[in-house]
């Protein structure tokens, strides 16, 4: 017998046996990985760049996925992300880096084939 769980925004079957069940990742929470991924980078401030989000986020309130949009297509994704950068730093230096750590952090945890990495460069920070 099935029970039907209640899902929230699009999701992916990861795997499914006819045995045990079905594991479903959230486009969420593939969201979520993604920017994890690109603000580890060295000159990534933040993602986003929005002034409303850079402001509730200075309040200590996350949101893991802002700035960030996945498009899932059965077992491919494609990302885009927004992202605020460090002044001085080299702009294809750092966006080939997220491209990187991006791809292999979603294909790592998810098992997803990450087909692309576009980035939007919303902003330089020149504080500190």
């Amino acid at each position: 017998m099935t029970k039907e769980f209640e899902d929230r925004g699009a999701n992916y079957t990861v795997s499914e046996n006819n045995n045990i069940g079905e594991v479903k990742i959230s486009d969420e929470v593939v969201a979520i990985v993604a920017g994890l991924a690109a603000t580890e980078v060295e000159g990534v401030v933040s993602l986003g760049g929005n002034i409303v989000n850079e402001s509730v986020a200075k309040l200590g309130i996350k949101n893991l996925s802002k700035g960030v949009k996945v498009y899932v297509n059965e077992q491919t994704v494609s990302v885009n992300l927004n992202v605020n950068i460090k002044y001085g730093t080299s702009i294809p230096a750092v966006s080939e880096n997220i491209q990187d750590k991006v791809k292999t952090a979603v294909e790592t945890m998810t098992g997803l084939d990450v087909t692309e990495v576009n980035i939007k460069i919303s902003g330089i920070n020149i504080e500190g």
